[in-house]
């Protein structure tokens, strides 16, 4: 995968870093859509813990993981890995991470406070 022509500049795209995390985004009507790449030895417990101030991340996650792997634990202690490419569906309330020596680049569809339930997302 030629991770240059996606990482490649994205017209129209606001861009910001999180703790780390390089977040460009774009919006689509009612939506947005996001090119998030998540670096070599990122953990959400670790990095964005401290600056969102919850315990684990309380948002959805629904897209394309283009390369990279990542696993997701939730707060039952329930373990998802994903593996580039792959389709992505996290619902709220999970620490995540890079797993290997590759980052992840996730291609995600959102509509911010809404995504949960427009998307289905909620975890029993």
């Amino acid at each position: 995968m030629n991770t240059e022509t996606l990482l490649g500049p994205l017209k129209d795209a606001t861009r910001r870093e999180v703790g780390g995390v390089q977040v460009d985004v774009v919006r689509t009507g009612n939506s947005r859509v996001k090119r998030v790449v998540y670096p070599v030895g990122f953990r959400w417990s670790k990095d964005l813990k401290p600056v969102i101030g919850t315990e684990l991340c309380q948002h959805a996650h629904v897209g394309f993981l283009a390369t990279g792997r990542l696993a997701i634990q939730y707060a039952d202690g329930t373990l998802e890995e994903y593996t580039a490419p792959q389709v992505v569906a996290i619902a709220p309330g999970h620490d995540g991470w890079v797993v290997g020596d590759e980052a992840a680049i996730l291609i995600e569809f959102d509509f911010e406070g809404e995504t949960v339930e427009r998307l289905g997302l909620k975890r029993p």
